[in-house]
């Protein structure tokens, strides 16, 4: 298992562009496309879902599920890389493992519609990106692919529904990607200044805060 601290590298222009201080694994996640050729242990793979498994979740409902296929499994992964668009299969095929979240639709107590759930499925990837974060891996989530072929190849129940797909592996070498995928992946991240999306009082009226810094 690697340690943690082995995260991966961001510039000096990408620090400096946080306008708070925030934790490590939340300045140094990123989304990259390049993978390492090293598959994942799986008792990594435990640890991830395990995190995830931890996340919170509107009355405790734990909405999420997760169908993992790896390089190891390769039968299972072709099936879910051909879901992929076409441009993400490019690049996802490199990654040692694949994993499609899938939201259950319904509380299960009650039978009726949980609207909560696929922000309660992010929340647990968000749980399952840092810890990867802190095991030196990467995680790159995608809304390309195809639902219903998704569906059918692993036969999703009707309540549930198939949210996105995760490619999970060890940072790679960029240079290895074709040149409008390294243009893409040298980027520097970027993001709305806090003024633009957090509000106090009214919609719209940035808080005070968010005056004074990015």
């Amino acid at each position: 298992m690697a340690n943690d601290a082995a995260v991966p590298n961001i510039s000096e222009e990408e620090t400096q562009a946080f306008g708070y201080p925030v934790h490590e694994f939340i300045r140094k996640r990123h989304s990259p496309r390049a993978f390492s050729t090293m598959g994942i242990e799986p008792e990594t793979l435990g640890s991830l879902l395990e995190a995830a498994r931890w996340a919170p979740s509107s009355f405790n409902e734990q909405p999420w599920n997760f169908v993992v296929t790896t390089q190891q499994t390769r039968p299972d992964f072709e099936r879910l890389l051909g879901c992929l668009t076409q441009f993400n299969v490019e690049w996802a095929q490199h990654a040692p493992v694949l994993m499609l979240s899938v939201a259950r639709l319904l509380f299960a107590s009650n039978g009726k519609p949980n609207r909560h759930a696929f922000h309660d499925v992010g929340q647990s990837m968000a749980s399952l990106i840092f810890q990867a974060t802190a095991f030196g891996l990467v995680v790159h989530q995608m809304a390309g692919f195809d639902v219903q072929k998704a569906r059918q190849e692993f036969s999703i129940p009707e309540d549930h529904e198939p949210v996105a797909v995760a490619a999970i592996g060890y940072p790679g070498d960029p240079t290895n990607l074709s040149d409008k995928l390294q243009a893409r992946e040298l980027a520097p991240r970027t993001r709305k200044p806090q003024r633009q999306f957090v509000f106090s009082g009214t919609w719209g009226q940035p808080a005070p805060w968010t005056q004074k810094r990015t």
